[in-house]
């Protein structure tokens, strides 16, 4: 099994991305699994691009894509990617698109294909905070989530066999420390997080059932 892992860079004026530390110090293997990590630009178009062309050489039978979602206290498994582009602030080539289509005549939306309450499971099992998320926002992490599910479900027999899906994690507190009041994670354990997560996608063929829905 090969399970392509991908991270976005630094964006929004940081100068470090947690999700992209995280992967970059993750195995080249789990639970029998090859990893196989990208970096990708904060960019609309191109992040979808580069993606896209990792899947195209490497087939891999999973692709987990990770981001950072600043303000959340928890790793947070991706349930749904939308069809739209609506960004509050520029991506790192300055291009601010609002209220377009990640894909012009593709569906609404795509859920995830990843075993996501395995994976929370698995997060919390090893003693970490994690939660299922029903949105994945409208910047660059909801349009290469969309864009992935779109490809691989498009994208011939061999591709459309691949599951998909996006995991968000938190800053670390390196990026907090003159905003308190704002959430962190330590990176070695942002890193176990997404080290069991995986774990878990190599493992489980089926999600599990586990109660994991929001009453808002």
């Amino acid at each position: 099994m090969t399970i392509l892992v991908t991270a976005f860079e630094p964006f929004g004026g940081e100068v470090v991305n947690p999700a992209l530390e995280a992967v970059r110090g993750l195995p080249s293997t789990l639970a029998g699994a090859r990893l196989v990590t990208v970096e990708v630009p904060t960019v609309f178009g191109r992040s979808l691009d580069v993606v896209r062309e990792a899947i195209d050489r490497h087939w891999p039978d999973a692709v987990l894509c990770v981001g950072q979602a600043g303000g959340r206290a928890s790793v947070t498994v991706e349930r749904v990617a939308i069809n739209v582009d609506d960004a509050s602030i520029p991506d790192n080539a300055g291009a601010q698109p609002v209220d377009l289509p990640v894909v012009e005549g593709a569906p609404a939306a795509y859920l995830t294909t990843l075993p996501i309450k395995a994976m929370v499971h698995a997060i919390r099992d090893a003693g970490l905070p994690a939660a299922v998320s029903n949105t994945a926002g409208t910047f660059v992490c909801n349009h290469l989530m969309f864009g992935v599910l779109h490809h691989l479900a498009t994208h011939g027999q061999r591709a459309g066999q691949a599951r998909g899906g996006f995991i968000h994690v938190p800053y670390i507190p390196a990026q907090v420390m003159d905003r308190p009041e704002l959430a962190s994670m330590a990176l070695d354990d942002t890193r176990r997080a997404l080290e069991v997560a995986i774990e878990a996608i190599a493992t489980h063929e089926v999600d599990i059932t586990l109660a994991a829905g929001a009453t808002h």
